[in-house]
């Protein structure tokens, strides 16, 4: 029987075998000249090598092989996982067209879809049980494409995929061993596991980036355990709890891909429009800026289990009005820091850089100017000339 201790072991095993393998395919990489060049959405400075995602993949294979042999379902997850890193590799060194790419993660979706990674039917709350019937495996593939994209669409800065994968994945595997998924949930914390091991040389500076095989891998591996872990059950918050745990990455995307929408652009095509840019462009170092990132996903993820321990109501609609409120708490709290990370760090602090500047030059300048101002370099991405020039006026000042 499955349970806890497993995972443990899984978690250290992946943790283990990527952090060693990650070296070598450093190595594998500058030997085929799969070297990052900073292109479009980087905030590095380039020549990093790539194809961290066969460490993350060697070392969660690894653990999955010791600890949960003989799974039907887990051969099939191996089998995707495996063409997605390698659809990934070679993207890394010949850049495939993004037409290539999207057929290669339907495909390994789909693999994973018929070894039964795969949903029949969901619970909405206050809805009830919705059938997807034949839908089911179409819609499985798409949530998996989904999921994959938005994690390699987050991965633009050191650490920032690896860490905030890990933290989701270890996430979703204590929600999924409450489930009584004990399979997912060792299945999450081995993917932890190697993705933590990865962050201990991807962390800034980083010496080695995970490339697209790293970061759709893990988008693969997260989508399966969403699945499996908590979709697939009859829990009432089931679909929620993978949507609040990913959340971060969800609405980076989400803010990415309506901007290029609005303004015509390929939603595929990198651009610098990311929350990282965002935060780079106001002055946040790149520690800083992950690091914030990290501790927003965490209180996501800490609100996430507290839905499924807390005992704010019997299953049945019945509410425990003190648990409730204190839900309702911490619902507010993780609301209002989210508040705080996207607007006040963004917004306020890019408005003071840009109101020293205005008043430097007409010091008569109103508030009404000042917000009008704001929202122009905002619509136009003038962040960058805001701060170049702020930080060259304190340097005259000094």
């Amino acid at each position: 029987m499955l349970n806890e201790l497993d995972a443990v072991q899984g978690f250290a095993i992946a943790l283990v075998a990527t952090a060693v393998l990650t070296p070598v395919t450093m190595r594998f990489a500058r030997a085929i000249g799969a070297i990052d060049h900073a292109r479009g959405r980087g905030l590095a400075p380039g020549g990093t090598p790539l194809l961290g995602g066969l460490a993350i993949f060697a070392g969660g294979a690894i653990a999955a092989i010791v600890t949960l042999p003989g799974r039907p379902v887990l051969h099939g997850i191996l089998m995707a996982a495996a063409l997605i890193t390698l659809v990934g590799a070679i993207d890394d060194r010949v850049e495939l067209s993004p037409l290539v790419k999207l057929l290669g993660q339907i495909a390994a979706a789909a693999v994973a879809v018929r070894a039964g990674v795969t949903v029949d039917n969901v619970t909405i709350p206050f809805v009830g049980s919705l059938q997807f019937g034949s839908l089911g495996d179409p819609l499985t593939v798409l949530g998996l494409v989904v999921v994959m994209n938005v994690v390699n669409l987050s991965d633009g800065i050191d650490g920032l995929a690896a860490g905030v994968c890990a933290i989701s994945a270890a996430a979703l595997s204590v929600i999924a061993f409450d489930l009584a998924r004990n399979q997912a949930g060792i299945l999450a914390a081995l993917t932890a596991g190697a993705a933590l091991g990865f962050l201990i040389h991807n962390f800034h500076p980083a010496s080695v980036y995970m490339g697209d095989c790293g970061s759709n891998l893990l988008g693969f591996m997260l989508g399966c355990v969403a699945v499996l872990g908590t979709v697939k059950t009859n829990a009432v918050l089931a679909l929620i709890f993978p949507l609040i745990v990913l959340a971060v990455p969800f609405l980076d995307t989400t803010f990415v891909v309506l901007k290029r929408m609005k303004y015509g652009k390929p939603v595929y095509e990198a651009d610098r429009e990311h929350f990282h840019h965002r935060l780079d462009r106001i002055g946040f170092s790149t520690r800083r800026t992950v690091l914030y990132l990290y501790a927003w996903t965490l209180m996501l993820a800490g609100l996430a289990i507290a839905l499924r321990f807390v005992p704010y109501s019997d299953n049945g609609g019945t509410l425990n009005v003190p648990w409730a409120a204190v839900m309702a708490g911490l619902g507010l709290l993780v609301i209002i820091a989210s508040v705080y990370l996207v607007y006040v760090l963004e917004i306020l602090k890019f408005k003071h850089l840009d109101a020293l500047l205005l008043r430097r030059v007409r010091p008569t300048v109103t508030e009404e100017e000042i917000d009008a101002d704001v929202a122009r370099r905002i619509e136009t991405g003038e962040f960058d000339a805001v701060r170049r020039e702020t930080e060259e006026f304190e340097r005259l000042k000094l």
